[in-house]
């Protein structure tokens, strides 16, 4: 698949369904920065104007399954950039992003298809979906997370003004990521977080974390109570109504239990919007739009505040 490819159509998602009513084309325009390595993994970097003369804060941004070469996450990206951050957007997905299951335009315009398109359809959309669960079924958090942990140390060495000067890193997560924002917010065993084998058992398990000062998620995907449940470090969550991919019942006992261990959190329930409504695009719904800025201001405040 050729990078052009993998800019997705707007609201960004992990591509978990077809398109919907509202979906727009990929948000056109120059990114600001560019496609780097930082410890041998890819990465997109982009920077304010004026830096390093000005003195910026070092953020992670953790995409959609889209990945880095997404136009609308590069610009995303860019726009917190724009407000006095280095973002540093690794490529999670080792160079495997999900696959597109956008339907075809031309069959999804017809308002009367026939049996055979239907039938046609309908297999797309089964192998859609299996290609969808095998996707996810290679991304996990013993895989991703490592990644990550080698993205975090080299970035405090190529940036380190930046996190000296937020005295730690920040980080923001879209669907697929923002299960990952908050497992760097929280401490786990290095087995997992660095992929480290168990040296000696009788010593017990080693944990370490958290690997950031505090986070920052829009419409969060495959993301557990326990998930949260582990947190250890402040956090926002811009959240879709009767969000499948983010039930309401695992928002509301994360919730209960930020209260109860007074972990500062700020959680906005957006109705009316779809999932990756908070993704840079060109909406044609107000709704949406609206959204969609609200969510920005949010997370934008959120981080300059902590």
């Amino acid at each position: 698949m050729a990078e052009e490819d993998v800019a997705t159509k707007a609201p960004e998602s992990d591509a978990q369904e077809s398109l919907v009513a509202g979906d727009t084309p990929a948000q056109k325009g120059p990114s600001m920065g560019e496609i780097s390595k930082i410890a041998d993994v890819d990465v997109y970097i982009t920077k304010p104007s004026d830096y390093p003369h000005s003195p910026s804060k070092l953020l992670l941004f953790l995409s959609s399954g889209t990945g880095i070469h997404s136009k609308n996450n590069q610009l995303q990206a860019d726009r917190y950039a724009s407000e006095g951050f280095v973002v540093v957007m690794p490529d999670q997905f080792a160079g495997d992003p999900a696959p597109n299951t956008a339907t075809d335009p031309n069959a999804a315009s017809e308002e009367n298809p026939s049996i055979i398109e239907k039938v046609k359809m309908g297999f797309a959309d089964t192998a859609k979906s299996f290609m969808i669960d095998m996707w996810l079924a290679r991304q996990t958090p013993e895989k991703v997370l490592p990644l990550l942990h080698k993205v975090i140390e080299g970035a405090k060495d190529e940036f380190a003004d930046a996190v000296a000067n937020g005295d730690g890193i920040y980080a923001v997560g879209y669907c697929f990521g923002g299960k990952y924002v908050l497992l760097l917010g929280s401490e786990l065993p290095d087995t997992v977080a660095k992929g480290q084998a168990l040296k000696d058992e009788e010593q017990g398990m080693v944990k370490s974390g958290p690997q950031i000062k505090a986070g920052a998620i829009a419409h969060g995907t495959m993301i557990t109570k326990e998930d949260i449940e582990g947190l250890k470090v402040p956090v926002t969550m811009a959240c879709t109504e009767n969000d499948q991919l983010f039930p309401d019942d695992v928002r509301a006992e994360g919730q209960k239990y930020l209260v109860d261990k007074e972990i500062p959190h700020e959680i906005q329930v957006f109705p009316g919007v779809p999932h990756g409504f908070a993704v840079v695009g060109e909406y044609n719904d107000a709704t949406i739009e609206d959204a969609q800025k609200a969510a920005f201001e949010q997370m934008l405040s959120w981080l300059k505040s902590h």
